[in-house]
């Protein structure tokens, strides 16, 4: 789907997701109901995503770490996507550098590192090596409220 200037500025306006389409509407001088069907089409196409979140510092028991994966395959975007459909891991990048891969992954003082390696990524084919990036202190990050329930 593209993203034309009255959807871009339909997607500034959400904010939080909580912003009321007839706020929008005014705010961006269109009727609610152009805002409406411009959110659900955008919901359907999959560009957005209304869903909570929350601040992971505010939850006790909670870390993150980032995992750099090295791949003995060039089908990246493959195993990128293999990998993020783990219960415990929140996002996938394909980068550049020495590791073909980058995951940030939930754990809970019941579901360790250890867990998360050997019920979880031991499953995945053509790893070559992983280092473990343990987070101590994060800046903006929310995750989903569902990815709360995955790895209780």
């Amino acid at each position: 789907m593209d993203i034309d200037d009255t959807s871009f500025k339909i997607l500034q306006n959400l904010k939080d997701g909580r912003e009321s389409f007839q706020k929008i509407a005014d705010n961006l001088n269109l009727s609610e109901g152009t805002v409406r069907n411009r959110v659900n089409s955008l919901i359907e196409s999959g560009v957005l995503e209304i869903r909570g979140q929350v601040d992971l510092e505010a939850l006790p028991g909670y870390s993150m770490v980032q995992i750099g994966i090295k791949l003995s395959t060039m089908d990246l975007v493959g195993k990128g996507e293999e990998i993020s459909n783990l219960p415990s891991v929140l996002n996938v990048l394909v980068v550049t550098g020495r590791f073909d891969l980058m995951a940030t992954v939930l754990l809970s003082d019941s579901y360790s590192l250890a867990d998360f390696y050997l019920k979880e990524m031991n499953l995945i084919s053509d790893i070559l090596g992983v280092e473990t990036f343990v987070v101590y202190k994060e800046f903006n990050t929310k995750i989903p409220c569902s990815a709360l329930q995955e790895i209780k």
